[in-house]
């Protein structure tokens, strides 16, 4: 994604005579000093490099900037319930899957947290794609402001760079369930796939680089008929609530969600070339306050006693609209979808929010899979079984 360039030996240096000292910098700076990242793209950074940059993404304002995404004074409570007991073992799925923080949350009391690659309770890790479901919850927070009036509406009544191009005739709807048609190349291996390359591009101010980068791709299917995962497509997103709104996407952010609903630490927002919010990645959070997101979207929505989206938003978000091929699995708002009603936000090398409303359950979790899409070592799978157990768990806990 183009979000990191080298960092090199004079880093250390800088580090060193600005008198701080190798020990004194901290385990996280030791760590990412030690295995600095010498690629410009994330997704092809090393296990190690990934390991210590995953936590520190928003610590390096000289490679990548990023906005704050402020919390409020007043904290949303997580208590803690009875511990939930598992039919297997947890630290030995912590240490096989990499999962460097695990918050399992039912009926609003954590049932179980976890720690885990010198990962700790008050960092902040990067999300990912997981920042994709809370970009599109923003697109129904301005709806309910009315500053988006339809997801019906043509993308080109706020993004004015894709008249003329193939989005000329996309609506929002379409770009929430990536049915748009555009052609869009997201191979997390391929260093010239359209993921690796949108945020290279250099534009004149006031301009949007991933608008202008979307403008330039041709149609590849009909609208509406084929899905297609793009996070070019989320970004587009971001540009239009930040449009329609009249602010960034991290001071939107704060004021819909952070603030009223109480997350504990300020989070960060990774930007773009273009000084924009990467809005298809990259939020930096606690695993508590991606947990408490969850936690927001069982609550309806409703922050601070106010009802932050419009009537039926969640239920057509979280609802399956589109299927891509797998039986009992589909794609609603920028959400994955099971039958039995449960639903998760999902990001590369193991990011999650885990949703599911008929056990009132929440499981967030981070982690530093040994391949993008968990599907070289089984993480993915491992994850999927894991989630299982949680389940068998907590109706086994209620008979």
């Amino acid at each position: 994604m183009g979000l990191v360039r080298r960092l090199g030996i004079g880093l250390a240096a800088f580090v060193v005579a600005a008198g701080i000292g190798w020990i004194g910098i901290g385990p996280d700076w030791r760590a990412f000093l030690s295995h600095q990242p010498y690629g410009r793209d994330v997704l092809f950074w090393n296990l190690d490099q990934r390991d210590a940059g995953f936590r520190m993404l928003d610590r390096v304002p000289f490679i990548i900037k990023s906005s704050v995404v402020e919390a409020g004074e007043v904290v949303h409570p997580l208590p803690e319930g009875d511990p939930l007991v598992l039919d297997m073992d947890v630290d030995i799925y912590l240490s096989e899957n990499r999962t460097s923080g695990l918050v399992i949350v039912q009926d609003g009391k954590v049932r179980l947290e976890r720690y885990s690659l010198d990962f700790k309770a008050d960092g902040r890790w990067t999300s990912f794609s997981v920042a994709k479901s809370l970009t599109s919850t923003l697109v129904g927070a301005a709806i309910a402001d009315g500053a988006i009036a339809s997801i019906d509406d043509p993308l080109t009544t706020y993004i004015e760079e894709l008249r003329g191009s193939a989005y000329e005739d996309v609506t929002v709807a379409q770009l929430l369930t990536m049915t748009s048609g555009v052609a869009w190349n997201e191979d997390y291996d391929d260093p010239n796939s359209d993921v690796a390359k949108f945020d290279t591009m250099t534009v004149e101010p006031g301009q949007s680089a991933i608008a202008t980068y979307m403008a330039s791709l041709g149609r590849a299917h009909p609208a509406g008929n084929v899905w297609n995962y793009s996070t070019g497509e989320t970004n587009l997103i971001g540009v239009l609530v930040s449009r329609a709104t009249g602010k960034p996407l991290a001071d939107y952010l704060s004021e819909k969600v952070w603030r009223p609903y109480g997350m504990q630490q300020d989070a960060t927002w990774l930007l773009g070339t273009d000084g924009h919010e990467i809005s298809g990645c990259c939020i930096q959070a606690s695993v508590r306050d991606f947990a408490r997101f969850g936690q927001f979207i069982l609550d309806g929505g409703v922050a601070d006693g106010v009802s932050v989206l419009p009537a039926g938003w969640l239920e057509s978000a979280t609802r399956k609209q589109v299927g891509y091929g797998v039986p009992g699995e589909g794609y609603g708002y920028q959400w994955w979808i099971w039958d039995d009603g449960s639903f998760q936000a999902d990001g590369i090398f193991g990011q999650g929010i885990f949703i599911d409303p008929a056990r009132n359950l929440v499981i967030a979790s981070n982690s530093s899979w040994t391949s993008a899409l968990g599907d070289r070592d089984g993480e993915f799978e491992a994850r999927k079984a894991f989630y299982l157990a949680v389940q068998r768990a907590i109706d086994s806990s209620a008979q």
